[in-house]
């Protein structure tokens, strides 16, 4: 699968360029590499291990695991689970989400280090020989016949060259690159807040909430088995202002939202320990061009709320594949096939990020204004705890999603992508 760097030559060519080798890009590379299509995946780092990605993988996810026959190896990598979503208001623990009521034949989220998902397909598209993934290898910018994408610009460690494919997919986050190189317009939408992100030790308590908030202060916590994953929100813009008052101060500020911490908080011994993920909610009006699909954050950045991100992008590849493998087997693929997975995946994701901006506004902008007091419950949440069934839906917006997506897109057999 993983392909040697073309020092000697000036351009390879394919049938499917994938810019990104995130979840999307390594999703939609193992699904047409899986079809029978020619397909290379650019990923500028030279390994997976980047930290403080998305690592929450959602029910959604595991049955696009179990279609593709995938699940069984996929769950041996290790995980943690969550069913229940528990949150402090104020001192008061509440459900506001219960994913064993979702029906899903997952019930459960699995918390795994995002290297290892994207390694896990990685390991797994080794079998396709047509799917080749260059690592340490930059996509600089479009290869332009008049409007029609042809190509793209790359760059590794022997220098530039090209890449020429029927289709591009940008897969390259939120910074896109390619996005920025085809001219596509971003409408911004906003968020109201910043994270810092952080570990903290853990011995052997434990304690299954998932959300900590009092007046003026909000945080996530996530029990990874040896550590806590913890995410700690400030107002958007704030970070120079929390530096300002002092890493002890701040290492209070979290104890006093989880005494669990007391201990495990000694291991931010500096502010090198915290690092700063800046929130941005936006879509882009038009995810094509001729010859260019943008597909993931690369076509619309989600907030972290509800933890989606990953299982978005994961449902883009699905829909991509199950749109365009078959013609990008047979030939190249028009214009329209492209805005038909806009059109079939715009709705999904704008129902979610109705969902996140609606909590950003009504309860992360409220839990960061300073008061006195305990902070009062939202009344959507105290309903959502007192009826069962209601942590249901809520889990399943999050858990499930949308119109989920289902493998539709056809398995070629080995002897055929070989051919």
């Amino acid at each position: 699968m993983d392909a040697a760097s073309p020092r000697q030559q000036r351009s390879i060519s394919t049938r499917c360029c994938i810019v990104g080798g995130g979840p999307a890009g390594m999703m939609l590379g193992y699904l047409l590499a899986r079809a029978g299509v020619d397909v290379v995946v650019l990923e500028k780092h030279a390994d997976f291990f980047r930290d403080f990605r998305g690592d929450t993988v959602h029910p959604s996810t595991m049955q696009v695991m179990d279609e593709l026959g995938l699940i069984d190896d996929f769950l041996k990598v290790p995980h943690d689970k969550l069913q229940k979503l528990d949150a402090h208001f104020g001192g008061r623990r509440l459900r506001i989400g219960d994913i064993s009521r979702t029906g899903a034949r997952y019930p459960f989220i699995a918390f795994m280090p995002q290297w290892d998902f994207l390694n896990f397909l990685r390991e797994k598209g080794r079998r396709y020989p047509n799917l080749k993934l260059m690592m340490a290898t930059e996509a600089k910018g479009l290869v332009q016949d008049g409007d029609t994408v042809v190509g793209v610009h790359a760059e590794d460690s022997g220098g530039a060259f090209e890449i020429m494919a029927d289709l591009t997919v940008a897969c390259d986050g939120r910074h896109s690159i390619i996005r920025a190189s085809a001219g596509l317009e971003v409408e911004e939408i906003g968020a109201p807040m910043d994270v810092l992100w952080f570990r903290a030790g853990k011995s052997t308590e434990t304690e299954s909430i998932l959300a900590r908030i009092e007046a003026g202060k909000m945080m996530v916590t996530l029990d990874r088995g040896t550590y806590w994953q913890c995410a700690y929100i400030i107002p958007k813009g704030q970070h120079e202002a929390v530096k300002a008052r002092g890493l002890e101060s701040f290492r209070s500020d979290v104890v006093s939202l989880a005494p669990i911490l007391k201990s495990g908080i000694a291991d931010v011994k500096s502010w090198d320990d915290v690092k700063l993920l800046t929130v941005a909610v936006n879509r882009l009006k038009r995810w094509t061009r001729p010859g260019l699909l943008c597909i993931g954050d690369a076509a619309h950045a989600m907030s972290p709320v509800g933890g989606v991100g990953v299982n978005i992008a994961i449902q883009d590849a699905v829909a991509t594949a199950n749109h365009l493998a078959g013609k990008l087997k047979r030939g190249g693929v028009s214009e329209n096939d492209l805005a038909e997975v806009q059109r079939r995946r715009e709705f999904p994701m704008r129902m979610t990020q109705a969902m996140q901006v609606t909590v950003q506004n009504n309860i992360v902008s409220a839990a960061l204004k300073p008061g006195e007091g305990p902070f009062k419950p939202p009344l959507f949440a105290r309903i959502v705890n007192a009826v069962p069934f209601l942590q249901g839906l809520t889990a399943r917006f999050i858990a499930v999603g949308v119109r989920p997506e289902h493998v539709r897109s056809e398995e070629a057999g080995l002897s055929e992508v070989q051919s």
